[in-house]
Order: structure tokens, then C-alpha cells, then sequence
């Protein structure tokens, strides 16, 4: 199988017929979320565990096996026997940080190579993969295909490493221009990012990565805040399919419907989730109001919402509150049945909490 060669961007294939009835959908119903959005005061705080269930799960259709739960859990200082479940969580960590690092860098600049070779090397430092050039882009024929197999075997070469460069700057050009419609521009740079594939490995997740970056970049979101993962991991078959037939029938069309399709759907997946974090604020507001007679109640809720399940040490040093009144709360929180014990308080070792309707929320499901 000969190296791909990736297609000339903008594409002129495109049957912009077949696109249209999905092309207003999906920009309403992200228009919908972004506004939703750009009403919460600090949505990074509020709505941090929606940027951890996206690492979450765009780490698992790379294989990792961790949970929500489990990554908040380990970073609250819970730990773990089994090593590859650490790995797995290092893995979903460092994705995290590779957003946060680029929602900084954007602040100031716009998407680059440069840019994204620094989140790579975020992405990959210390987990699997870290010995395969973390923050640069290959120089070796890569292949994706069984494992352990020649590449005779191979089910997608991508470009030679020859001409790796002419189209990375390619790319960034197109990243940095304007196309017919920003939804449809993102589905093409995620696309064209996995079949470039310039990376040894962490190819998936930074295309997925790219996504709210580039929306963000565009002005379509006033945070880089709306993860499509959730979506591709459930239809994770038609997710590869689609991209597979870009390479082998240049079938970009496809693609994109396949592509806006996903962002209808998962705008309004988040939108009400988002809904149903902020009916959670607005009741715990008046809750812990009640429970605690504070001038600290607003500090107690909005280190409950930004970090779910923590340490009452790391609970103390977030929300700014002294120590003997912040003690006092976690107590009240807990005979309330707000906040359950993960783990009591024994020694110099702090007890480790978890506000469950939050991690619950987030993740749509009963999981604490």
C-alpha cells in the first residue's frame, strides 16, 4: 500500500447539496450551547467536570479503561494497586492539561505547528508513547494496521515522512484561513489532521483536541468547551469507517455529514447537561446557604463544583477558607449527605470526599 497523499485544502469535492439541510441544524444547535455557555460566570470552575469526562473518553477509544470517578478519585490522592489503571489515569490527566495549555496559548496567539507540537509533548510526557518523540513530528513511515504485522499488512499509510512537512504547513494554513462554513472547516481539519497523521502516537486525541480549539479560535464558542467524544466513542465503528473512506474513496461528503450530524447531537447532549449542572448550583446555593450561616457559603460551592472529589486538605487551600471553619462545613456537608467519605482522616493523612450529585451529573449516569 502506497503512502497517502492527503487532499488539497480547500477541497472543491465537496457536494455542498447533500450538506445544507445539516449544515443550519448543527450551527443552531451549537449556537444554542455557546449561549448557554457565555451566561455562566465561570464556566471553567462550573463546569469542570465536563473537561474531565471528555478526557475521559477520548483517552477510551485510544483503550484506556479508567473512569471519571476513578481519575478524580486518583487525584484527590486515592491510590491505585494496579499499575496500568495509573497509567491510564497519567494518560487522561495529561490530556486534560494539553486543553488547559492550549486554551492559554490561544489567548494570545492562533493555532499553530508550533502550538500544537507543545500539546503534544504535554499529551505524551511520561505515559505510553513517551518514547515515541513526544512534541515533534515524525521522521519514520508510520502505519495503522494489526499489530505486530509489516506493513504490507497495513489498513492506512499515511503521507511519507518525505513530504510530512509541505503538508503540515499546508495544514496550518487552512487552520488559519476562512472556509464556506466553520463546522464544516472543523470536520475537515480533524479529519485531515488523523489522515496526516504526524505524530509516532497521540494522532487521535490530538485531532479530537483540535476541535473545540478551533471553534474557540473561530469565535463559533466563547470557550473551548464543547467535546465531541462522547459521540465518537458511542458510534466509534462509523467514526473510523467514515475517516477509512476518505482514504480509500475520497468520500469527504460523508465524512462531514457524519461529522455535523455529531455536532447536532452532542450540542444538545451538552446543552442539557449543562442545564443540569447549573439546576445543581442553584439548589446547593440555597443548600449550603442553610446549612452553613457563612459569608464563606459561595467558596464552599464553587470548590465543591471545581473539584468533585478532593482531599479536605486540598478542599482548604481552593476555597481560601480558614481551616477550622472550612472542617466544620466539610462536617455539616456530610451529615447532610451532600459529601460522602471516600476515604476517613487517619494520622497526617487527610480523608478524601466526593459531592456525588456532581460527578453523577457530569457523567449522565449513576456512578457514586
Amino acid at each position: 500500500m502506497n503512502p497517502y497523499v492527503p487532499n488539497t485544502l480547500p477541497l472543491d469535492s465537496l457536494d455542498h447539496g447533500r450538506l445544507i439541510r445539516l449544515i443550519g441544524p448543527a450551527n443552531a444547535a451549537l449556537a444554542r450551547y455557546d449561549g448557554l455557555l457565555q451566561s455562566i460566570v465561570n464556566p471553567t470552575v462550573l463546569l469542570s467536570p465536563l473537561t474531565e469526562q471528555e478526557a475521559v473518553l477520548s483517552s477510551k477509544i485510544e483503550g484506556t479503561q479508567a473512569t471519571v470517578d476513578e481519575v478524580l478519585e486518583f487525584e484527590a490522592g486515592i491510590e491505585f494497586d494496579d499499575v496500568r489503571k495509573v497509567n491510564d489515569i497519567q494518560e487522561i490527566v495529561n490530556y486534560r492539561a494539553a486543553l488547559i495549555l492550549a486554551k492559554g496559548a490561544l489567548a494570545k496567539q492562533s493555532i499553530s505547528l508550533f502550538l500544537i507540537r507543545q500539546m503534544h509533548g504535554r499529551l505524551m510526557n511520561s505515559v505510553r508513547g513517551a518514547d515515541k518523540t513526544p512534541g515533534q513530528f515524525r521522521v519514520t513511515q508510520n502505519w495503522i494496521g494489526p499489530d505486530n504485522r509489516p506493513i504490507e499488512h497495513a489498513t492506512f499509510v499515511p503521507p511519507s515522512p518525505l513530504n510530512l512537512q509541505d503538508y503540515l504547513e499546508a495544514f496550518e494554513r487552512y487552520l488559519n484561513s476562512d472556509d464556506v462554513d466553520s463546522l464544516v472547516q472543523v470536520a475537515i481539519v480533524h479529519a485531515q489532521f488523523e489522515l496526516i497523521h504526524p505524530f509516532n502516537d497521540g494522532n487521535g486525541r490530538m485531532g479530537r483536541l483540535l476541535i473545540p480549539l478551533f471553534l474557540f479560535q473561530k469565535r463559533a464558542l466563547a470557550s473551548p468547551m464543547f467535546y465531541l467524544s462522547e459521540y465518537l466513542e458511542a458510534h466509534r465503528d462509523e467514526y473510523y469507517a467514515r475517516l477509512r473512506a476518505i482514504s480509500q474513496q475520497h468520500d469527504w461528503t460523508g465524512w462531514v455529514e457524519f461529522f455535523l450530524t455529531a455536532i447536532t447531537a452532542q450540542a444538545k447532549t451538552n446543552t442539557d447537561r449543562v442545564r443540569g449542572i447549573l439546576d445543581l448550583y442553584e439548589r446547593m446555593k440555597q443548600r449550603i446557604s442553610d446549612l452553613t450561616h457563612s459569608q464563606y457559603a459561595i467558596n464552599v460551592l464553587d470548590a465543591l463544583f471545581d473539584r468533585p472529589i478532593f482531599e479536605s486538605s486540598n478542599f482548604i487551600e481552593r476555597s481560601g477558607i480558614p481551616r477550622e471553619s472550612a472542617m466544620l462545613f466539610l462536617r455539616k456537608l456530610r451529615e447532610a449527605g451532600i459529601l460522602r467519605s471516600l476515604r476517613e482522616k487517619s494520622g497526617r493523612r487527610p480523608g478524601v470526599f466526593a459531592f456525588s450529585d456532581l460527578v453523577n451529573c457530569a457523567e449522565g449516569r449513576q456512578i457514586l
